[in-house]
């Protein structure tokens, strides 16, 4: 299974505040500093890449003087303040000597679990990767509270890899990887190399807490790749202070869990959407357009579409039929149906001239469509 590593184009790439910050003794520069040659290396590679960084309530502990992580949530979120301004400095600066971009985004749970909002940082993480500049993203820990707060950013790194249909999530962490026993307690627990994520018998051997600067521990890493596996995403849970780690995965090297979904990344996002049953509207498409899905697998384009029907919103399910009436597609659209009202039969350069701005040149795009 090690070739879905090295072959992976996505990757999503979560490090953990105990490596970040060196146990607590603040930002380790020249721990980053070989993770980001490391991730450059990925890139000139032909990889994308997204960075989940934790780090910044840890951070900002170091430069307050706090030695232990605090309990009340206006202290954390203080914390998280003052630490994010060092954590994403320290980033940019370091992917700058190597002539890469960065962009801070912070999230918060409701950002990804209204469709709107969803739609939005997929968009914009999608953009930025096309640009070539690398997403760093972190939980907004100064505005969440505890109803609203993913918990651990691996949770956060999961849906992150959800969101941008990732092919590979890799978790740095201070272990190896899963044991088949707790090495702490245990020396002769095994590694254990590759497993089913849904595998019920890894439920037993995740147990232990995390650390005294984290959220997670490894119940949360397996739980993230249950998350990830949903998408048809892999994992890997490795040691982040291995030497060369992620050169040595790209290689194909059997370092830290490789955790594997029950289905491909397409397979499983085709399933999601045949399994769609709320159908908002319906787009009429004239022949070219009902040609450029079947045949050239393209995205649906605004110019194809005759009439529409419905009262859809943006996000939501449409179905797509042929001049006779038949179905062809069904998929998430981008405008709402009065927006698609105003911009059918015209070409993608109308768009922000007909609405006054643009969300995306089409009005479904072919990694929301399925062909029925």
């Amino acid at each position: 299974m090690r070739d879905k590593v090295t072959g992976a184009r996505r990757w999503v790439v979560k490090i953990g505040s105990a490596l970040l910050t060196a146990d607590g003794k603040g930002l380790d520069r020249a721990a980053m500093d070989t993770w980001v040659k490391q991730m450059v290396a990925l890139r000139q590679a032909g990889a994308e890449l997204v960075l989940v960084s934790s780090g910044a309530v840890a951070a900002g502990m170091n430069r307050l003087g706090w030695a232990e992580r605090p309990k009340a949530m206006h202290e954390l979120q203080a914390a998280a303040a003052v630490g994010q301004m060092s954590l994403i400095r320290a980033w940019e600066s370091s992917f700058a000597e190597h002539g890469l971009q960065t962009a801070q985004i912070l999230v918060t749970h409701d950002d990804l679990s209204d469709r709107k909002r969803y739609l939005n940082a997929r968009t914009t993480l999608r953009t930025l990767v096309d640009l070539g500049v690398i997403p760093v993203i972190n939980e907004n820990d100064t505005v969440v509270t505890d109803e609203i707060r993913f918990g651990d950013n691996d949770t956060l790194a999961a849906l992150v890899a959800n969101l941008v249909e990732a092919d590979l999530l890799v978790i740095l962490t201070d272990r190896d990887g899963m044991f088949d026993a707790d090495p702490r307690h245990n020396p002769d627990a095994k590694l254990i190399y590759e497993a089913r994520a849904d595998d019920p018998q890894l439920d037993a051997v995740a147990g232990g807490s995390a650390g005294a600067l984290g959220r997670g521990g490894m119940q949360t890493k397996l739980r993230a790749a249950r998350v990830a596996a949903r998408s048809g995403a892999y994992t890997v849970i490795v040691g982040g202070r291995i030497e060369s780690v992620l050169d040595r995965l790209k290689t194909g090297e059997r370092l830290g869990t490789l955790l594997s979904p029950e289905q491909s990344r397409h397979a499983a996002r085709k399933q999601w959407l045949a399994g769609h049953l709320q159908m908002r509207g319906t787009l009429t498409l004239d022949a070219g357009a009902v040609r450029a899905l079947r045949d050239g697998h393209k995205s649906l384009l605004p110019v194809g579409v005759k009439a529409a029907s419905g009262n859809f919103r943006r996000g939501e399910m449409v179905v797509c039929v042929d001049p006779q009436g038949e179905e062809v597609a069904r998929g998430l659209v981008n405008y709402s149906a009065a927006e698609t009202q105003k911009i059918i039969g015209h070409p993608t350069t109308d768009i922000e001239e007909l609405l006054g701005y643009i969300d995306g040149p089409e009005l479904i795009h072919r990694d929301n469509l399925i062909l029925v």
